[in-house]
């Protein structure tokens, strides 16, 4: 396994409390005590882990900053399954799609495989990747990477979004308040987010339940303006939900 991959593993194995002691982690990941040291050094260096005496712990960060996708993509992971699944009801045979960078719309990805004619237009690296892999055709947006989402953003991600024209468009964000504001903590996601939501014939929101009740630094826009909302759950009453 690589060090990316253990690197993954790594933190998830942290971050849900099922190993903590360099013992643990070693054994888990079937490698060595030593492959494990430098593993985790190479992780304290990034700022993601802090070591302890004999272990390591993850470092907690605020709920406003950015997560790295890797983490992210992890959290509430059988919701988003979930969610994905719901999603393909409102996906046809030839259609267009656009998938935004959150890892709740590359959750959509590996169950594209029942289609024979899609079209996906996406700024998630990652995705774009995949689909390849998949032999569905794709059009990524290009623009600056942001490393911490692997999704693209700027000028030119939205103006390559801006030249076509999309039959639904599939999207999340990091919060949604019980008065109907969605939110998030990147600006340049939110932008791409309202370029793919302009040029789409249907608006649809990928929202797992964690995110119920949250506000971030910036905001994406109402409720209102949603054509449909996919949860794993029930909604609680959102006002202004259609």
């Amino acid at each position: 396994m690589p060090f990316y991959e253990r690197e993954d593993e790594i933190l998830r194995l942290l971050n849900d409390g099922e190993a903590s002691t360099n013992e643990e982690l070693a054994k888990k990941l079937f490698i060595s005590k030593q492959t494990l040291r430098r593993d985790l050094e190479k992780l304290e260096k990034k700022g993601l882990i802090i070591r302890t005496h004999g272990g390591a712990m993850p470092i907690k960060h605020p709920a406003d900053r950015h997560i790295p996708f890797f983490l992210r993509e992890h959290e509430q992971s059988d919701a988003k399954n979930i969610i994905a699944k719901k999603a393909l009801e409102f996906i046809h045979e030839g259609d267009t799609i656009m998938l935004d960078g959150a890892t709740s719309a590359y959750a959509i990805v590996p169950y594209l495989t029942s289609f024979s004619d899609l079209t996906v237009i996406t700024s998630s690296a990652k995705a774009c990747f995949l689909l390849g892999n998949m032999n569905i055709k794709t059009i990524c947006t290009g623009g600056h990477m942001l490393s911490k989402s692997l999704s693209y953003v700027g000028d030119d991600a939205i103006r390559t979004i801006e030249n076509y024209n999309a039959d639904a468009a599939f999207f999340s964000c990091r919060g949604l308040t019980e008065d109907g504001l969605l939110s998030d903590p990147s600006i340049e996601e939110n932008l791409v987010r309202r370029a793919m939501m302009a040029q789409s014939e249907k608006k649809i929101f990928l929202c797992d339940s964690s995110k119920i009740g949250q506000k971030y630094l910036h905001n994406l826009c109402n409720i209102s303006d949603i054509d449909e909302v996919i949860c794993e759950i029930p909604l609680p009453p959102i006002s202004g939900m259609k």
